[in-house]
């Protein structure tokens, strides 16, 4: 596949989903080269949306979305739970039309877990971080080979992921211990919802609905959820300790991981406790963590949070503090908006893609 001259073909699945819709939008503000955009819902209570959209003047539309197929596209983004995969998927169906689309799966689309274990499409075993991938590439591995699958990291892979390889990179790691603090945002739009109604109905002095996380979350903490969203963040907490073993192949220690579900609407936070082999100086080890995507804050500025980086595609992280009972120990607060930073590294994916057909 060559890149077109009027920019490429590219669908979104589940563009109507919290993911989906802040993948748009950093398509839209990116410098990706693109012509055409189709729209796929596949998501209970999703809004109504237009199958296609056209991005540019002069130029034929596609067919609807029904008739589209893997040879009429150059980009596929997954950004939802899929019950069955849309024809457009399928690589068979771009026999006749050439090579079938680049799918980049932002790690939502793995089925009904009830009805199967398996994927609804192969995947392969490679998780995408593209400016992680160039500076710490995996030793014998091809970030971005012949395959025409690849996952884009979850926001939390990438967040502890960039943490421990560029603290690595200068001092040997003993062990790791990572608390994961994620918003309701997680669970889509269903879960920004029931938050915002327990919210009102508390200070109302009302009953509060718990459908969703099977109790009070508003002005709480939650070490797992309950209601329907309960499965939802066990199969989490399991999907992202395997991807992150997957991306960190042995380079650095495995962390311990747990999650905690905190009454925010976006955004997440990492708690991130390290051992090093021999004491570092909490101020060398912040130096070591500055660079592209990561911000280190100094002592006289105020700590990042949760409020402060959304709508930003940076990891913001606090100033380094050692553990007084632990003279190897330090322990690292870092924030990021969970759904900009997925969506800015899916497109960024993709874009490594380009990359590779232009040569």
């Amino acid at each position: 596949m060559k890149a077109p001259k009027d920019g490429y073909r590219v669908a979104v699945v589940g563009a109507s989903s919290l993911l989906g819709k802040e993948l748009l939008n950093v398509l839209e503000e990116h410098p990706f080269p693109f012509s055409r955009l189709v729209t796929f819902s596949d998501e209970e209570n999703e809004d109504p949306e237009l199958p296609i959209l056209d991005l540019r003047e002069g130029l034929n539309p596609l067919v609807p979305e029904e008739n589209v197929t893997s040879g009429e596209l150059d980009f596929a983004f997954v950004a939802a739970r899929l019950r069955e995969m849309p024809s457009f998927l399928d690589p068979a169906q771009a026999s006749g039309f050439g090579q079938p689309a680049f799918i980049v799966d932002l790690g939502a689309a793995r089925g009904d877990e009830k009805a199967t274990q398996r994927p609804i499409y192969p995947l392969p075993e490679v998780v995408s971080v593209p400016f992680l991938d160039q500076h710490f590439p995996v030793r014998g591995r091809e970030a971005y080979g012949e395959d025409r699958t690849y996952i884009s990291a979850h926001s939390a892979t990438i967040v502890i992921s960039s943490l421990l390889l560029r603290l690595a990179e200068h001092f040997p790691l003993k062990s790791a211990v990572a608390d994961v603090f994620v918003s309701v945002s997680e669970m889509g739009s269903r879960g920004i919802e029931e938050l915002q109604k327990q919210t009102l109905n508390l200070l109302n002095f009302q009953k509060v609905p718990c459908k969703v996380f099977g109790s009070q979350l508003a002005f709480n903490l939650l070490p797992r959820s309950g209601g329907t969203a309960g499965r939802e963040f066990l199969a989490l907490e399991s999907h992202l300790r395997e991807q992150i073993k997957g991306y960190l192949q042995g380079r650095v220690p495995l962390p311990a991981l747990r999650l905690i579900q905190v009454p925010a609407f976006y955004s997440l936070a990492v708690s991130l406790f390290v051992e090093t082999v021999q004491p570092v100086a909490p101020e060398k080890a912040g130096e070591a963590l500055q660079g592209e995507r990561v911000q280190v804050r100094r002592s006289s500025q105020d700590s990042p949070n949760l409020i402060e980086v959304a709508g930003s595609d940076k990891i913001l992280v606090d100033r380094v503090t050692a553990d007084p009972s632990h003279p190897t120990g330090l322990w690292i607060w870092a924030v990021a908006d969970n759904l900009r930073l997925a969506a800015t590294n899916a497109v960024d994916v993709a874009g490594r893609l380009c990359h590779r057909i232009a040569l």
